[in-house]
């Protein structure tokens, strides 16, 4: 058995045994679910951003639909939230499609600035709705009435399901990786014009792209809402948000299978550190954070941190 299969049924055992690990600990429990629904969100980005090279600002939105699909599930059906995830789900494709069909014709920084637009919109609409909650947002459950709300005191329930969608989506994205689709999404974001050369539809493989980015993203945005039991327009389409999906896929490794989760492992414990340590001053450093991260990534770790791995690979082949 290899050092890397070895290191990776290593990893597998920790990450199934680590609810055990931090059951004495509330926050520590928190925070390993909080670090796969991170993983969840980025890696439903990494789709569309990593792998087709359109980095989208703006996937809040789908964040956003997704929980308060849930939540007017909750409040105006009188259904467990999560019943609202597949609506969700829908609806997002759905949006995906409407506005990635004139935004994906628009290539590099125009589209980030087209979806940030779009999400900007939608975050201010939603705090003018009666219907969600306006401002103020809406809520789930106070007390839980079945097992389906999803309500749990403790964080371990919430650790499993959360890593069941992401090794869900992961081994969906991996099978992406190796089909077509993935074959003609890498072509298209190392050049686009040279795809089309070649009889690949951009057009339609980054539409499709987007839209099953989208519905991921919703599905995220509903655990979400399960677990927190509340949202409102600033966390639901917030621009954070968005910025924070980017930062972890390209921080791990945009185009990667598990640069999102690498990301997530780093960037979800150190913003709880320092909202635990700066509490309500440490809104503004999040932001400061964020941009030092982007830099640092950019001059020196444009692939990511997994890259690193790749190339000590190299470097051992080549001794």
């Amino acid at each position: 058995m290899t050092g890397r299969r070895i290191l990776h049924l290593l990893l597998i055992a920790v990450v199934l045994v680590y609810p055990l690990i931090a059951a004495d600990s509330p926050v520590y429990g928190r925070l390993g679910a909080l670090v796969l629904l991170g993983a969840i969100s980025a890696s439903a980005w990494n789709i569309v951003g990593g792998y087709a090279g359109q980095v989208s600002i703006g996937h809040a939105v789908f964040f956003g639909i997704g929980a308060y699909a849930s939540v007017t599930s909750f409040v105006h059906l009188d259904l467990p939230p999560i019943a609202g995830a597949p609506i969700g789900m829908l609806l997002s494709v759905l949006v995906a499609a409407a506005i990635g069909v004139p935004t994906l014709r628009l290539s590099g920084h125009y589209f980030s600035m087209a979806t940030i637009a779009v999400g900007e919109l939608v975050r201010v609409l939603s705090s003018t709705s009666d219907f969600l909650g306006g401002a103020q947002g809406l809520g789930g459950p106070a007390m839980p009435r079945t097992m389906f709300d999803l309500s749990f005191v403790s964080a371990t329930p919430y650790y499993y399901i959360f890593l069941a969608v992401l090794v869900a989506l992961l081994g969906l994205t991996h099978w992406i990786e190796r089909s077509r689709m993935g074959f003609y999404l890498r072509a298209i974001k190392d050049s686009e014009r040279a795809a089309r050369s070649l009889g690949v539809s951009s057009g339609r493989y980054k539409l499709y792209a987007f839209m099953l980015s989208a519905a991921f993203t919703s599905l995220a945005g509903s655990l979400y809402l399960c677990m927190f039991g509340f949202i409102d327009p600033e966390s639901g389409f917030g621009i954070l948000i968005s910025v924070k999906m980017v930062v972890m896929a390209a921080l791990g490794g945009a185009g990667q299978l598990f640069g999102p989760l690498v990301g997530a492992l780093i960037l979800v414990p150190l913003e709880e550190l320092s909202n635990s340590y700066l509490g309500g001053q440490g809104a503004g450093l999040t932001f400061v954070v964020y941009g030092a991260i982007i830099v640092i990534i950019a001059r020196f770790l444009p692939s990511g941190l997994l890259s690193l791995l790749e190339r000590r690979k190299v470097v051992r082949r080549a001794d």
